[in-house]
């Protein structure tokens, strides 16, 4: 007998041994469609793609280890027990027997998530490195309507919204906000926490309509997960956390030593203020945290007393809601560093986005975006108020220095400030400078909004306004760029830059002879290759034959090979002698490359169709 002689049927191998479709997975696990994609979602496992599909294309596989893992989890004998549960209440309700249905349904059984957190994000880097999709999921339920027919109640919707609001809320406290851009689809965000960038999409503040063609209960079941309806507590690296959301959100709110979850002024809530209310509690807990230093350094607790009193936790809250009653200070919105202690840890893009809107005083029109820019301008150090009750300072302050408006025309104009489109905000932020206004004033067409996600360079194309603001960048950071129609070489010697003034006397002499001794060595490398070149096409002569050797070269020099003809030729012989798989990922490159071109040629086309249009309107 062979030594690796298998009978038929008894053991399988290879790929067969490895995937298991989803049919099988269902039928091995003894559960429902409906559980199975739950399962799945809850723990992480998502289908695989393996090379050679026993059962044919049109399965789906999932990897047998997966779904042994599935096999031995709690949950999924949780599951097992809340439906047999559920069997005995309808049982009971069958049987018209109200006094056990209504007792049974209140000892109805729960299950909770934290171990799937622990599982899945060991690390809090870990959490925020799949944060994307999380932040995203819950910005979007925020601004769903709540539809009992597709099982959105109001307290889940209502729980994204305050999960939305808290994260935002650190963000702008700890000036973490690095790119936002305006699309079609609503609004996009990039913060940068702990090395990470989390981007995440938050819809426009508009109607939302919800499409027949769109599964809700597998979203329902990823918002499970993401937010925090389900309490699922846990001690975690000494921290109490919930599920993925709000565990992120106590594990930064602890970071920044602010209590979680916030106590907001009601009063504030009931106006739809929010945010704002956010950002008076970080305000407040920064001064209590900085009372209660001062009283404890004032006092004279022994040593032996260890940490000192243990405070209530009721009189705790309570003190903190006292102080977040009264009336709002003028200028106190989104002030959320005043009181607290500057460090060194912030790298230098945070001290940069601290004091872009540092000495500017902001007033939202009605018709603007509020939510939105009542959290970009607090999270690069602006002072903003808007037109409604619960306002930090009305409209009429003369510490006012731009108006954000978005109406063709503005009726009652104060001289002493600006009035500027929205977009004027996002500009700056991803531009990181204050840009001219004139394009910007109510009424006029503002400039392109342009992507910070989109890198010009790497596509071909630069827009023109791209350009403006690099060069706006550059005065503002007294750098040089060169004009255009001068080159870099124009701008790179030194007899220039010293009658600019840019460098004094010395430098232009050393200046100068560092580019003389870079010329040499270029002229002589320029000098070794084409001697080289020469070599190639000329025979060696003799010691005797050098005026006829001379003139040989200067009548050769006509007749020297195309160095484009050269290259392309030995890229058609690297080609040919190429694997197939390697032609394939060669031309789709190509192919890549040349959609790219197209691009650029159709936006550099429609560019120029739009310059002619306007010279021919004038």
């Amino acid at each position: 007998m062979p030594k690796h002689y298998r009978p038929a049927g008894k053991k399988k191998e290879g790929n067969a041994a490895r995937y298991i479709t989803r049919s099988q997975a269902v039928k091995y696990l003894q559960v429902s469609l409906s559980l199975f994609r739950k399962l799945c979602i809850l723990k992480g496992i998502f289908p695989r793609e393996p090379k050679k599909k026993v059962k044919g294309n049109h399965h789906t596989y999932y990897h047998t280890k997966d779904i042994l893992f599935l096999k031995h989890e709690p949950l999924l004998e949780k599951f097992r027990e809340m439906r047999a549960y559920e069997k005995k209440i309808k049982k009971a309700v069958s049987k018209k027997n109200r006094d056990l249905a209504e007792r049974l349904l209140t000892r109805k059984p729960s299950y909770t998530l934290d171990m799937l957190i622990r599982e899945r994000y060991p690390k809090f880097i870990d959490a925020l490195r799949d944060l994307d999709d999380c932040l995203s999921m819950v910005h979007l339920f925020a601004a769903l309507p709540a539809v009992e027919r597709e099982k959105i109640p109001v307290n889940r919707v209502h729980n994204c919204r305050r999960l939305g609001h808290e994260w935002q809320a650190y963000i702008a406290r700890t000036h973490k906000l690095r790119k936002t851009f305006i699309s079609v689809k609503g609004i996009y965000y990039q913060a940068e926490i702990d090395g990470q960038k989390i981007t995440w999409l938050t819809p426009h503040a508009l109607q939302q309509v919800l499409p027949d063609d769109v599964d809700y209960n597998i979203m329902l079941t990823f918002l499970e997960f993401y937010e925090a309806s389900n309490i699922c507590i846990y001690h975690y690296f000494e921290f109490v956390f919930v599920t993925l959301q709000a565990f992120v959100n106590f594990k930064l709110y602890h970071s920044i030593n602010v209590k979680y979850p916030p106590i907001l002024d009601p009063r504030l809530e009931a106006l739809a203020a929010d945010l704002y209310a956010l950002s008076r509690y970080f305000d407040n807990r920064a001064s209590m945290t900085e009372s209660t230093t001062t009283s404890f350094s004032e006092s004279d607790v022994s040593k032996d007393q260890g940490k000192g009193p243990n405070y209530d936790e009721s009189e705790l809250r309570l003190a903190q809601l006292q102080q977040q009653l009264p009336s709002n200070e003028p200028g106190a919105l989104m002030h959320l560093v005043q009181n607290a202690a500057e460090t060194d840890e912030d790298d230098s893009e945070t001290r940069e986005c601290k004091t872009l809107f540092k000495d500017v005083k902001f007033f939202l029109s009605r018709e603007v975006p509020r939510e939105s820019l009542l959290f970009v301008i607090p999270a690069f150090g602006g002072n903003v108020s808007w037109d409604g009750e619960g306002a930090p300072f009305k409209e009429t302050d003369q510490n006012i220095t731009h108006q954000i408006v978005d109406r063709p025309t503005q009726g009652h104009k104060f001289l002493s400030r600006e009035y500027v489109q929205p977009q004027w905000i996002y500009d700056c932020v991803n531009a990181r400078i204050l840009l001219p206004v004139e394009e910007y004033i109510v009424g006029r067409i503002p400039p392109p909004h342009l992507s910070p996600f989109v890198d010009n360079d790497a596509e071909g194309y630069v827009p023109e306004y791209a350009e403006t603001i690099k060069r706006l960048q550059a005065a503002a950071r007294n750098e040089v760029l060169p004009m255009p129609g001068v080159g870099k070489e124009d701008l790179d010697d030194p007899q220039n830059l010293l009658v600019e003034g840019v460098i004094d006397r010395a430098e232009a002499i050393e200046a100068a002879t560092k580019k003389r001794k870079m010329s040499v060595l270029q002229k002589q490398y320029h000098d070794e290759l084409k001697k080289e070149l020469r070599s190639t096409q000329i025979s060696t002569a003799s010691d005797g034959n050098k005026e006829s050797v001379s003139e040989h070269i200067d009548a050769g020099e006509d007749s020297l090979p195309d160095l484009s003809q050269i290259s392309k030729d030995a890229d058609s012989m690297s080609k040919i002698v190429m694997p197939r798989k390697k032609q394939k990922l060669l031309k789709a490159m190509e192919i890549g490359k040349e959609r790219k071109q197209a691009s650029v040629d159709r936006l550099k086309e429609r560019k120029r169709k739009i310059e002619e249009g306007k010279k021919s309107g004038k």
